[in-house]
């Protein structure tokens, strides 16, 4: 059975003075899923956000979302969309309640209804208790929620989530993963950017992994790893000016598949370990690479980052910035 489709882009191109900061990228995302754009800063992952929700117009290609073309059905996208940001501008000496009160008359609710969606949305955030605090006296994590709550005010279609839990400590970012999985139950349809590997293995249905603007593959967390083929088999070298030689000398061997050198020596997916290991430790050997560890996995989701932009995703400090 066709599943509906919530957001349709197609060829989607976005120049800045005449550098090309997403080409060409076509994805749909289906209603009611959790969708992902994973990448390192600098990968697009923003630009295509803020294209989809109408604070950029394309250089080239569409956007549909809910069948409204995003340049121009604008005003009717941005009814149907919620938005949270990196960084919302928060007022330090407003409580989370008069945030949530002044979006409401800037999105022109009435009166009745905005008193019923603050306090609906206080208790889904569990700020309930902390509603008529200044926000200054907010945690990290106590922001990011008011700042999802500010998302949902509108009551919204689709809500886009821009690096949900960027900076956040390891609490606080769980909590967030709970929340965004309690939307989805409700039958939201989500889309977030993100550069940490584990925040997309655990929310996305899909995903898209995008690196220099361009998309290089789609499909759920467990259909890319396994479509990788292969398992992984890790060295640990205890000489690491020997990393070169070794990766050289595995490159090509039969049952192995790539070799991708490491900071501290190699990781090597191999069609089965039982096959390559001998010629792995062989290969080690008459190169004179004393081995300190030996780990084998089946293909993680950085695995399939590096299969298919052939460099690791920069797992960014949790301070930084978007492209």
């Amino acid at each position: 059975m066709d599943r509906a489709i919530a957001i349709d882009v197609s060829h989607l191109s976005k120049s800045y003075d005449g550098h090309a900061a997403v080409t060409d990228i076509s994805f749909q995302v289906y209603t009611g899923e959790i969708f992902g754009l994973l990448g390192p800063n600098g990968a697009g992952k923003s630009t295509t956000l803020r294209t989809l929700i109408t604070l950029l117009a394309p250089t080239s290609g569409s956007a549909r979302i809910l069948g409204h073309d995003s340049v121009r059905d604008a005003d009717t996208v941005r009814q149907l969309i919620g938005y949270v940001p990196q960084e919302r501008a928060i007022d330090r000496f407003l409580t989370g309640r008069e945030h949530l009160e002044l979006l409401a008359a800037l999105y022109h609710l009435p009166k009745a209804e905005a008193g019923r969606r603050i306090i609906e949305l206080l208790k889904l955030v569990e700020l309930e208790s902390h509603a008529d605090r200044p926000a200054k006296t907010y945690s990290g994590g106590m922001k990011r929620k008011l700042d999802i709550a500010c998302g949902l005010l509108p009551n919204p279609k689709i809500l886009f989530l821009d690096e949900p839990t960027l900076g956040l400590d390891v609490q606080s970012r769980l909590r967030i993963w709970d929340y965004i999985r309690m939307l989805k139950a409700r039958g939201m349809t989500v889309v977030m950017t993100t550069n940490y590997l584990d925040e997309a293995d655990q929310l996305c249905d899909r995903l898209a992994i995008i690196d220099g603007g361009t998309i290089k593959v789609i499909g759920s967390p467990v259909e890319l790893k396994v479509g990788l083929g292969g398992d992984i088999v890790s060295l640990t070298l205890k000489e690491t000016d020997r990393i070169q030689a070794l990766t050289s000398s595995l490159k090509g061997q039969p049952a192995i598949r790539a070799v991708n050198a490491t900071a501290t020596g190699l990781d090597i997916r191999v069609e089965s370990p039982e096959k390559a290991l001998p010629a792995i430790l062989e290969s080690a050997n008459r190169l004179g690479c004393g081995l300190k560890f030996i780990r084998y996995n089946r293909p993680r989701l950085d695995d399939v980052f590096i299969a298919h932009t052939g460099r690791r995703i920069q797992e960014e400090t949790p301070n930084a910035g978007s492209e």
